[in-house]
């Protein structure tokens, strides 16, 4: 009988680290959109996603296990899309057309979709681990 493999637990990185990787798909994000849509100010684009960033990181849950896909993952991409989207709203940002789908789209590809790699890593070495 098969049972799920064991959660990700990432045991000698500190999750600065985690958060790093996080932040890094943050700025990419925003580069990317800037660049393609030929704005100013990079700064005044990333600091609303930096800040949801940052609040979904003082979850507990989150630091605990931030390789989770489910839910660490998903409520990093939840926290810092809706919170993101809602402090460009306020600031004058612009929110016109398809950006709020874009950016949950291209968030969720980027925060949760890092995490699936350690996922199947795990999944691999328990495979290989049945066998020997």
């Amino acid at each position: 009988m098969d049972t799920a493999p064991e959660p990700v637990v990432p045991d000698q990185v500190h999750p600065a680290w985690w958060f790093g990787i996080d932040a890094a798909a943050v700025l990419v994000f925003a580069l990317v959109g800037m660049l393609s849509h030929g704005s100013d100010g990079y700064l005044g684009i990333v600091w609303p996603f930096l800040v949801g960033l940052a609040v979904a990181w003082f979850v507990p849950a989150v630091r605990a296990l931030p390789l989770l896909i489910w839910p660490s993952g998903v409520m990093i991409w939840v926290f810092t899309a809706g919170i993101g989207l809602a402090l460009r709203a306020v600031s004058g940002g612009g929110m016109s057309g398809a950006f709020p789908w874009v950016t949950l789209g291209v968030l969720g590809l980027l925060l949760v979709g890092w995490r699936v790699v350690p996922e199947v890593v795990e999944r691999r070495r328990e495979r290989r681990a049945r066998y020997l």
